[in-house]
């Protein structure tokens, strides 16, 4: 048979194109993806530097660098602290590190672990419990997004002008809080409860809009509260005064758009496993910045133990308010106090 010179190039061109094209993996298989993750702390914080750079490292190894994710920290895109869960939701960015507590009433069922006295005064306890809890109750309330990980702080504190040892001299103390339910604890135990965004408080602080506020230890450097006041009174043993709720969440359709093996990268970094990236660091950096405060020569408050059950026994009304609050929305409050309860018992036997 003879064979032209015209299909004899294009046969053998293509036969020996083909090991070429099969050895080769497709072009979406190989390229890179970058996700933009956004959230409202400098780029000095802790959480910065010590939980989200080392995660997204995580991330990039998990899916052999194929998947990447830039951070912009001190709210960078735009926005204010409260609109970062709908950029999330809107696609305005891919991820976002978010309080709930930023938009009171919106996410009531995350509230039950922000009540007064109801968490560890650890932050790995607080986290692993957080994560399991949202993994049994939080589905529905947050299906607009995909919730990455949902965890707790430490212990909050109180960071005041004036010494705090009795719940006297809280009285008329105007205190920064984080969310409502830790507002209300703090108008049961006297002061005067100012909520806002936390790079809202060194300023208020400057300008004596504020007395003082309640955070862990972890932020007290990144909104310079050790150089802005002198008194810190640390609410000492379990369960504390409060601890705040979080979310890394992400755009649902960005998430699903993902390759199926980026997706399952993403997943194993996720959940669980960030939770304990997040408790460790809260953990590790309350003992580094007390040390760093106390060595600057502020003065560190232990509440004392009868004091502390003072407190614990004049905020129990903010719990029964709320359960009634939430109950008009058809949530069992009660059943969510337990259930947050269980599973801080839980994690701290573990």
């Amino acid at each position: 048979m003879t064979v032209s010179r015209r299909r004899f190039l294009a046969v053998s061109g293509g036969t020996l194109a083909a090991p070429a094209l099969i050895g080769m993996p497709t072009a979406r298989a190989q390229s890179t993806i970058t996700l933009k993750l956004h959230h409202f702390l400098p780029a000095v914080s802790n959480a910065h530097v010590h939980l989200f750079t080392p995660w997204v490292k995580k991330v990039a190894d998990a899916s052999e660098g194929r998947l990447k994710i830039d951070i912009f920290p001190s709210m960078q895109l735009g926005g204010t602290p409260p609109q970062l869960y709908d950029q999330a939701r809107d696609g305005v960015v891919d991820m976002v590190w978010t309080l709930p507590g930023n938009t009171p009433g919106r996410f009531p069922t995350t509230e039950a672990l922000e009540l007064p006295f109801v968490v560890s005064e650890k932050a790995l306890v607080n986290a692993r419990a957080a994560q399991e809890y949202a993994d049994i109750h939080l589905k529905d309330e947050v299906k607009d997004v995909k919730v990455l990980a949902h965890w707790l702080h430490d212990a909050g504190h109180i960071h005041a002008s004036k010494p705090v040892r009795t719940m006297e001299d809280l009285k008329g103390l105007k205190l920064r809080s984080p969310t409502r339910l830790t507002g209300e604890a703090l108008k049961a135990l006297g002061a005067t409860a100012i909520g806002m965004p936390i790079p809202q408080v060194p300023e208020s602080l400057a300008q004596k809009v504020i007395d003082g506020c309640v955070v862990p230890w972890e932020v007290v450097p990144s909104i310079r509260v050790h150089e802005l006041v002198k008194n810190h009174t640390e609410i000492v043993g379990s369960p504390t005064l409060y601890a705040t709720t979080f979310f890394l969440a992400m755009n649902r359709a960005k998430y699903e758009s993902l390759p199926a093996d980026l997706r399952a990268a993403l997943d194993k970094c996720s959940g669980m496993v960030f939770a304990e990236m997040a408790g460790n660091m809260w953990d590790t950096q309350a003992i580094n910045v007390r040390a760093l405060v106390a060595k600057r020569g502020n003065a560190i408050i232990q509440l004392a133990p009868e004091e502390r059950a003072r407190w614990v026994k004049t905020t129990e009304p903010v719990h029964a308010a709320w359960i009634e609050q939430v109950k008009a929305k058809g949530v069992d409050g009660a059943a969510l106090i337990k259930s947050g309860r269980d599973l801080i018992a839980k994690y701290e036997k573990a």
